[in-house]
Parts: structure tokens; C-alpha cells; sequence
């Protein structure tokens, strides 16, 4: 369990606040193990108990706590029924009172306090505590002084303190559960939806593109005009098929037309067809893509790049439902669903007076907008698994990509979206045909140059631990090698890294690179 998203938790907030307000103790947490990680990597929040701060500052005292906290996980990892708070006394004789967290019926860890006395120290019990200290204690320490700040909570208090702790506890599990309905929701509808596509399942479980499932499915068994946006190969045709093939017209012609791929007059004859002797080369009557799409969809591409004369063509055959072939004097009747797509603004084109209002509004009546790719990156590890599979041959060993690849990839950008990572994906099993794992070298320079600038060495990707002290990390060790690549030229490595120099400078800062490097006025910048 990921306890660090429930630290945003309000309920949390507030838990943490209060307990250290009324009480001067701390809320920590233990894994499933007894593992104390914000102890392990050294992120401790000072304890107003001086004895508790001193024994957590030493690598001994800090081994005896972790020992002690150890030891009531024992207690709650013996008994599944056990789900109330227990107390412990800790290597110094203070009291640990923690309660058990609970997912699913299964035992995740638990939430604590320590560092408290349940009755004032008596001289025996001062004595005895310093002499504790002594392997422990920084020299000279004033342990007199000391104990005079330990905590100390009486029944009443440690009632209160008790019903808090079981409290958070429930609201974590609460919480946990919400999540995971919603979890299953999501998936069932992702899974149940991907199931109906008659060409090809549109990968996604992210959220933006749940957003994007749950719209199809409502328009899908409507009439109405839809306008997809969304940048190039970010796959509105896929999502066009899909709305027509789980909608009323199923069974009927799904028609495609790009806007932008011929001149007006082809494009015109293409629409709406011509007759026989229209034009010179017009040899017979041909009929338009309109009434050959007549019951079904007709899906028009990059609608935004349509000259103002066949946009007043399209806006009647939205309206009426008739149409005048190239050449003809007879209005032919068709009964067509228009999906129409473009990965320009047209709102910002009729203010330009580059595309009719009216129109506009005539097929913006429901309005898909598809996500880019880097807006989607939980969705990289389904995307690059399907499409290895599906390009994948028969005599090529490749069976996956190597960490550091698969890094470089969930790093990029994608301006070419699904379409330019399909592309990719297909040229590694292509190259890497006789390996079992891809490895990083094989990857495209223009992804290897914008992911690692100036050709640096790439930095090895974690894959373990949580998943903001990777980025963390990865984004240390890429500033600290451009410090080097540039000899500490701050400016050039901001331009490299795409961030503002007072921005580098911060990082710098944070991650203790600083020390070493020269003032800024000594640093010598390129021009």
C-alpha cells in the first residue's frame, strides 16, 4: 500500500495536526513488513521528546526503535481479528500506541504515535532512562533538562488518542475501498467497451481516456453530428468506427473522406459525385461518397481544411439532407451520419472568418476531444505492449524492450502521438529482430537526443520504490551529468533541459549540487 497519497487525505491533515497540537507526538506509519520507511531514508520529523530525537538521530537508537515499532507489528500480524489499538513500550520504555490498517481483510500496516509517557518519570525511572541514553546520547547532552519535556498522557487523554488512531484507520479503508469500486468501474466499462470494437480495441484505462469511453458510449447510439478533436495520430478515424459500429447504423456503410487530400474540385466530384460530361474526363455518372455512405456514417477528415464553397455544400446536406452533383440539375436525398474531425480550432477559424459559423455550430452538436499521447502516460505500458504484439512476426525473437528503453520512451513527447509510437515500436522489432530485449541504443536518435539532450549517457531507471523518488532521482542524476557535459554552465543547461535558469538554480539547491560549483559571476555564459 502507497500510504503517501493518504497523507493528502483532509481527514489525515487534520488527524496529524491535532495530535501533535494536544499531545507533541508525531503520526508515523509502518508498513505490511514493520518497516518504518520514512525512518529508513532518513525523512524524520523532529519529536518534541529530546530522548526520542536523540535515539533517532543515532544508528543505534535508531535500530532499537525500528526494533520496538517491530514488535507491535508482531502483535497485529499475529491476529487477523485483532483490529483495535494496542500499546507497546519501546527500547526506552516510552509507549507506542498503534492501530492496525486493514484493505480488504488483509493486514496493510498500521498507524502509530511514540515518544509518550503514561505517568510522570519518577527518579528511579530518570535514572534508569539516562542510563540508556549514554551509548546513544550525543556527548555533553542535557538529558536533565530532557526530561523535563517528555509527554505525558493520563487515561483520558490516551482514550481520545486511542479513538483517533482506530478513527484514521477506518477512513483509510474507506477510502481504499471507494477507490477500488471506483477502480472496477472504470475497468469493466474500459473492458466492456474495447469488447464491442469491430476493428480494433482502442487501448486506454487513463483517466482522460475513460473520459473519452464514457462519452462514446453515450453518443454512440444517437443520430447526432460529432466533431472530433484531437492531434494528429491521436487516432480520431479509430474513434469515428467505433461510435458507428456500436450505434444504430452498424450494419450499414461506414464511409471515409480526407478534406485535405484533394484540391476543391476533386474533393467536390468525390463528395457528391458528377455527371456524365461535367468535366472534361467525366466519361459516365459516378456517384459521390454521400450516397454511397446513404443509411450509414460518413466520417470526413480534417473538415477544418474545407474551402468556404464546399462548406456551404456540407452545411446543406447537414440540413437537408440533399446534395447537387458535379454537373447536375436533379437535388439527390440521402439519410447520412456525420462524424467529422479535425486537429485544428475551429472556433479560432471562424473568428478568422477562415470557416463558416453556421456550419460550425451544425457538427460541433457533440464534441470528442482525444487526449495526446503526453497526456496519457499511464496508458504507455498497454500502448507499447499491444503494439509489439501486433507487429511482431514469426522468426523474431524480441520479446520486450530493456528498462532503460522503455524509460526513454515514457519520457518522450510524442508529438506524433499513437500514430509515431506504433511507428516506432515497429521499426525496433524490425531492427532488434534477433534479440530477446531491445536495448536502448536502438531507439530513434530524435527520441534519444530529446529525452537525453546533448547526448549525454541516459540514466538508468529505478523500478522499484515509489514513483515520485524515481522521478526525483532520475531528475538529480540528468542535472548533476549536465552540470558536468557543460562544465557548470547553468545557463546552457537550463536551455538543454527546457526549464528557466532560476528554476535550475532551485534544483541545484535542493538536491545539494550546489557545492562546488562556481558564483554566478564567475561563470562564463555562451552567447
Amino acid at each position: 500500500m502507497d500510504f503517501e497519497k493518504h497523507l493528502n487525505l483532509h481527514t489525515i491533515i487534520m488527524l496529524r495536526d491535532v495530535i501533535r497540537k494536544w499531545w507533541q507526538v508525531e503520526l508515523s506509519y509502518a508498513d505490511k513488513h514493520g518497516l518504518v520507511h520514512d525512518w529508513q531514508r532518513g525523512d524524520i520529523v523532529p519529536p518534541p521528546n529530546d530522548f526520542c530525537r536523540m535515539s533517532l538521530s543515532s544508528k543505534e537508537g535508531l535500530r532499537r526503535c525500528g526494533q520496538s515499532v517491530r514488535v507491535l507489528h508482531e502483535k497485529f500480524k499475529a491476529s487477523k481479528k485483532l483490529r483495535r489499538a494496542l500499546f507497546h513500550d519501546c527500547h526506552l520504555n516510552f509507549s507506542i500506541l498503534g492501530a492496525p490498517i486493514y484493505i480488504a481483510n488483509e493486514y496493510e500496516g498500521f498507524l502509530f504515535v511514540e515518544g509518550f509517557a503514561r505517568q510522570p518519570l519518577t527518579g528511579r525511572d530518570a535514572e534508569q532512562l539516562r542510563a540508556k541514553m549514554v551509548p546513544i546520547a550525543p556527548p555533553h547532552s542535557d538529558l536533565e533538562r530532557a526530561e523535563d519535556r517528555v509527554p505525558v498522557l493520563d487515561g483520558a487523554e490516551l482514550s481520545k488518542l486511542t479513538d483517533l488512531l482506530e478513527f484514521a484507520v477506518t477512513e483509510i479503508s474507506n477510502y481504499e475501498l471507494e477507490q477500488s469500486r471506483r477502480d472496477e468501474t472504470l475497468q469493466s466499462l474500459n473492458n466492456d467497451m474495447s469488447d464491442r470494437y469491430r476493428f480494433e480495441k482502442i487501448i486506454g484505462r487513463s483517466g482522460p481516456m475513460m473520459e473519452v469511453f464514457r462519452l462514446m458510449e453515450k453518443v454512440a447510439n444517437s443520430d447526432s453530428t460529432v466533431l472530433i478533436n484531437g492531434e494528429s495520430g491521436t487516432g480520431k478515424e479509430l474513434v469515428a468506427r467505433a461510435i458507428h459500429h456500436n450505434g444504430p447504423r452498424k450494419d450499414q456503410p461506414f464511409v471515409v473522406q480526407n478534406c485535405s487530400a484533394f484540391n476543391d474540385n476533386l474533393l467536390e466530384s468525390a463528395l457528391f459525385g458528377h455527371t456524365r460530361g461535367a468535366f472534361t474526363g467525366a466519361l459516365r455518372d459516378k456517384k459521390g461518397l454521400f450516397e454511397v455512405a446513404d443509411g450509414g456514417t460518413f466520417f470526413l477528415d480534417e473538415v477544418g481544411d474545407m474551402s468556404p464553397a464546399l462548406q456551404v455544400k456540407l452545411l446543406r446536406v447537414l440540413q437537408e439532407g440533399t446534395f447537387l452533383p458535379v454537373g447536375g440539375t436533379q437535388l439527390k436525398e440521402v439519410n447520412v451520419r456525420v462524424i467529422a474531425a479535425t486537429h485544428k480550432d475551429l472556433g479560432e477559424l471562424v473568428k478568422r472568418g477562415e470557416f463558416r459559423e453556421d456550419l460550425f455550430y451544425r457538427i460541433n452538436v457533440i464534441r470528442v476531444q482525444l487526449p495526446p499521447l503526453r497526456e496519457r502516460r499511464d496508458d504507455m505500458p498497454i500502448l507499447i505492449d499491444h503494439f509489439l504484439r501486433k507487429h511482431h512476426r514469426d522468426g523474431q525473437r524480441a520479446r520486450g524492450l530493456a528498462p532503460e528503453a522503455l524509460a526513454i520512451l515514457g519520457a518522450y513527447s510524442w508529438p506524433g502521438n499513437i500514430r509515431e509510437l506504433e511507428n516506432e515500436l515497429e521499426r525496433l522489432l524490425v531492427l532488434g529482430g534477433d534479440m530477446e530485449i531491445i536495448p536502448a541504443e536502438l531507439l530513434s536518435s530524435r527520441i534519444r537526443d530529446a529525452v537525453v539532450p546533448g547526448g549525454g549517457p541516459f540514466i538508468p531507471p529505478r523500478t522499484h520504490g515509489k514513483l515520485h523518488e524515481a522521478v526525483e532521482a532520475l531528475e538529480r542524476e540528468m542535472i548533476q551529468q549536465g552540470l558536468l557535459r557543460t562544465r557548470y554552465n547553468k545557463s546552457r543547461l537550463a536551455r538543454e533541459l527546457g526549464i528557466s535558469r532560476s528554476n535550475l538554480i532551485l534544483k541545484i539547491a535542493r538536491y545539494g549540487l550546489d557545492k562546488g560549483l562556481p558564483d554566478d559571476e564567475a561563470e562564463v555564459e555562451e552567447a
